[in-house]
């Protein structure tokens, strides 16, 4: 495709003869052209996508917007070199990305909020239909819109293996990994969790022997994304070692698959910047039969024991909670008093989309419907009919997604507000406001510069994520 054909582009940007963009009126730019820009890259032609995503990616740094791992900023948590007590929420973007970015930046930028990671799982890729490039640029987009300025963390969550896959094929599921980092780190994540602890045996008869295949298997990982970064960036790499939903996690667990990956890991290479543990949550929350969550309970002291070991022993950020975003609102205070760096907030900001009041009731039962005649095998016997639509609904996110996106704008506009008001609720809570100049001393911009052909990259072949966390 070429320039001309984006006529409406240049009454906001201008791009000269060497590809390089400058901005010619912000004002037009973020009152239409950006939401004009970023629906033809979600929903336009492969070389219309192609286009728009690499112009979404130059405006961006054009207006100092500039893609960051927070890696040197965990570390420096580690090292005791960072002021105050915080912990950094990890949103994930289901539905309606651009317009859920929108709302985040929106409470960020008043609050001056720098610490904030928006992120999305290998699961969540094949069942919300959202490939890496689009997702940073959707979230890119929203920047660009609200007015944002600084480090923005992109994080490639849960890049699971699948236990199942790995035993029948452990090569082949390996290099689905790899072909994942590689199509992430070219989009522009440059923070990835690798979740290799599907692996864990704990039928061995050590803790090291239990944990080796996790370890062994991240550090590879690790390895190849050093391999595959881009010059001037240490890409932020987190481990994991005990799956959401599992046994507890214990200072004997970590430093075994600490130790063990230290080993393992190629010799001058950097490491993890964190370590995921399992501390009581589940992915989603539990249902009741009528469709209310379970109440759940956290042992926080495992967080703050690990933490301090991680940092003390293993000069990482600290320990991650995972799976937070339906605890109750109480429990968010606790994980800056005991030393969490980094909370993922998920399946919350599904739940406020679909149960919003200017959600229309006609394409929730659309979506319904829909899962009743293509996911029916998924309910399970004694399940209620609200237990089966919650836990099956973030399978209508890809398949309705344009009409998710053509909300109308008064509708998109309330749960917007709503949502709004919740990541403001969360950034207080979490402590994160008036990090936003903290972040850039550890983190300075880096200019990362793209050529229009590298956007046109083919995108990730579509895979059964049934058996992966989120």
């Amino acid at each position: 495709m070429k320039m001309s054909e984006m006529d409406f582009v240049k009454e906001a940007v201008q791009i000269d003869p060497q590809g390089r963009v400058a901005i010619r009126d912000k004002k037009k730019l973020q009152e239409g052209i950006i939401d004009q820009l970023i629906h033809l890259g979600v929903f336009g032609k492969p070389d219309q996508q192609a286009l728009a995503f690499w112009l979404i990616w130059e405006v961006g740094q054009a207006m100092g917007i500039y893609p960051a791992s927070i890696h040197e900023f965990y570390l420096a948590i580690g090292r005791g070199e960072v002021p105050g007590r915080f912990t950094v929420p990890a949103i994930n973007l289901r539905a309606m990305s651009y317009d859920c970015a929108r709302a985040a930046f929106k409470a960020a930028i008043p609050r001056k909020v720098g610490a904030l990671i928006f992120e999305i799982a290998r699961s969540e890729m094949g069942y919300t239909a959202q490939r890496p490039r689009e997702y940073f640029s959707s979230v890119m987009a929203a920047a660009i819109k609200e007015g944002f300025q600084g480090p923005l963390f992109i994080q490639g969550d849960h890049f699971q293996v699948s236990e199942k896959k790995f035993k029948e094929k452990p090569e082949e599921e390996t290099l689905a990994i790899e072909q994942l980092i590689v199509e992430a780190t070219q989009a522009g994540f440059y923070n990835i969790d690798i979740d290799t602890s599907t692996l864990v045996d704990l039928g061995q008869a050590t803790v090291s022997e239990q944990q080796r295949a996790n370890y062994e298997l991240c550090a590879r990982f690790t390895t190849f994304i050093r391999r595959h970064q881009p010059q001037g960036i240490t890409i932020s790499v987190g481990g994991e070692i005990g799956e959401v939903g599992g046994k507890n996690s214990d200072e004997t667990e970590l430093r075994a698959y600490m130790d063990g990956f230290k080993r393992s890991l190629s010799p001058g290479l950097a490491g993890l910047s964190k370590i995921s543990i399992q501390t009581g949550t589940s992915h989603g929350g539990v249902v009741l039969p009528d469709g209310t969550l379970a109440q759940v309970a956290i042992d926080f002291k495992v967080l703050k024991d690990l933490s301090q070991v991680a940092r003390i022993s293993y000069g990482m950020g600290g320990t991650v909670q995972h799976g937070a975003s339906t605890l109750p609102d109480a429990a968010f205070s606790q994980f800056v008093e005991n030393d969490a760096v980094e909370v993922h907030l998920a399946t919350g900001f599904q739940n406020m989309i679909y149960d919003h009041p200017q959600f229309p009731s006609g394409l929730k039962q659309n979506i319904y419907q829909y899962l009743k005649s293509k996911h029916g095998d998924e309910w399970k016997s004694g399940k209620t009919e609200e237990q089966f639509l919650y836990n099956t609904r973030k399978k209508g996110l890809g398949p309705f997604k344009a009409e998710l996106w053509g909300l109308p704008e008064e509708n998109k506009l309330a749960i917007r507000r709503d949502l709004e008001g919740k990541f403001g609720f969360y950034f207080d809570q979490l402590q994160v406001d008036d990090t936003l100049e903290l972040v850039r001393k550890f983190i300075p911009p880096l200019r990362i510069e793209k050529k229009q052909a590298e956007f046109g990259i083919d995108q990730g072949k579509e895979e059964d994520v049934s058996d992966l966390a989120d």
